[in-house]
């Protein structure tokens, strides 16, 4: 059984999952294929019929990265899964029935401008829906398909690299034009996302190109200011890798790199590593000052007061990626302490501080902690996905950080009936809610 909407592109039969329909991968630009690989996302053309929305599309071109701790709580389920292809650039909505102007959350994925994906298992839109929200997650292109710059690329479009922080603004672009037509506000839009995703936000957040697409922002495990995982890449350096690139690829001109078949392509990634690597000295396929997308660096265009004046809702896991078992938690770890100088930046620029999180429970099962990425069942509601022999307190948890998820995104507030209230992270106290059973 499907429910039909009609967008400015044409009609779109979606699934019907009883109190709210799912919409799996909405096309929201042209494929970036052949000619359009390294190039900004294109607007779709109007189709005729009815799009059947009805099933997972391609994630975004990627190599499989496995991982003892990842790898079964998120990617052991096929049901949850695609086969990549450049053909990426799509959307999946989770639409309550029957609302009007309803409040709207724009998911981008996590996974280290390398790979990941937006209909990965923990995320799921049912626990918004229950909640007056739709819920929009996104694909987009990432590693050398999404970040790639060149001076052929350059002189070709005046700048290049920034693909997928592009599709991102896209697809925001396209919620903006269309998701009434699901019911919901497009003035009232809170884009959030957890590790690469969260650095997204901040590039989104801190961007003349998205400014007036969104209300508020969420950052999970990857907005700071002052320390954490930000990286300034300047066009110029991203350009160099980028001839690291071709020379590895043993092409003498852009047609032939575009000419390069996709699987060969990712098949180069390792090499192209090996070449970049000692130079770049950790992750550099990532968002680049190219004068368009970012026209400084990301602490500096918020001591400019560029971050986009929304509420903010930021914080990290006990556990999170960059601390060791050595440091005092959470004194010592570069991305907390970021997190909170996030806030406090907010008031010296005479805004409204950040309502910070620090999630803090073990998760059950084994030993590993609080992990990045540990709250990602619980902020989505889909603990019934997960191996974990979960109790009775850790679904309080959930519906609890969903409950203050939802209400910061309806309006800029979490608090609400029966919850423990969360005060702004001023300087005058630095609250920071600790989300535990």
């Amino acid at each position: 059984m499907s429910e039909t909407v009609k967008t400015k592109y044409g009609e779109l039969a979606g699934v019907d999952c009883g109190d709210y329909v799912v919409y799996k991968s909405v096309p929201y630009a042209k494929p970036p294929v052949g000619p359009l690989r390294w190039r900004a996302p294109q607007l779709l053309e109007p189709w005729e019929g009815v799009y059947q929305a009805t099933a997972w599309k391609g994630k975004c071109m990627q190599e499989s990265m496995p991982s003892d701790l990842y790898d079964p709580e998120f990617y052991d389920d096929p049901t949850y899964d695609a086969e990549p292809s450049e053909d990426c650039l799509y959307l999946h909505i989770w639409a309550p029935k029957d609302v009007r102007d309803a409040p709207v959350a724009v998911w981008y994925h996590g996974g280290a401008f390398m790979g990941g994906y937006a209909f990965e298992k923990e995320f799921d839109g049912a626990a918004y829906c229950a909640r007056g929200i739709i819920l929009v997650s996104v694909e987009y292109r990432c590693n050398v398909f999404g970040y790639l710059a060149h001076p052929w690329l350059t002189e070709e479009a005046g700048t290049s690299g920034n693909y997928g922080t592009l599709d991102q603004i896209a697809a925001l672009r396209w919620v903006h034009d269309n998701i009434a037509a699901f019911g919901g506000d497009p003035a009232n839009v809170t884009i959030f996302g957890q590790s690469a995703g969260a650095m997204s936000v901040q590039t989104l957040c801190s961007s003349p190109l998205a400014k007036g697409l969104f209300a508020k922002a969420i950052l999970q495990s990857g907005g700071s200011y002052g320390s954490g995982l930000h990286r300034d890449m300047p066009l110029a350096e991203q350009e160099h890798y980028g001839q690291m690139f071709a020379e590895v690829a043993g092409v003498k001109s852009l047609e032939e790199m575009r000419a390069l078949r996709a699987n060969r392509v990712l098949t180069l990634v390792p090499q192209f590593f090996a070449k970049a690597m000692p130079e770049a000295q950790g992750l550099f396929l990532t968002p680049t000052m190219d004068g368009e997308v970012l026209t400084g660096g990301y602490y500096e265009l918020m001591d400019a007061g560029e971050l986009a004046d929304v509420p903010y809702l930021i914080g990290c896991t006990k556990d999170d990626i960059l601390t060791t078992p050595e440091m005092n938690k959470p004194a010592d770890d570069p991305l907390y302490q970021g997190c909170l100088a996030f806030s406090h930046k907010l008031e010296e620029l005479g805004r409204t501080p950040a309502y910070m999180y620090y999630f803090t429970r073990d998760l059950p099962g084994d030993g590993q902690g609080a992990w990045h990425s540990s709250e990602l069942f619980y902020t989505f509601g889909t603990l019934d996905r997960c191996w974990r022999p979960w109790t009775d307190g850790d679904r309080a948890l959930s519906e609890r950080m969903l409950d203050y998820w939802t209400n910061f995104m309806k309006g800029g507030d979490p608090n609400g009936e029966g919850l423990p209230t969360w005060q702004p992270c001023d300087k005058a106290d630095s609250f920071v809610m600790e989300l535990n059973v």
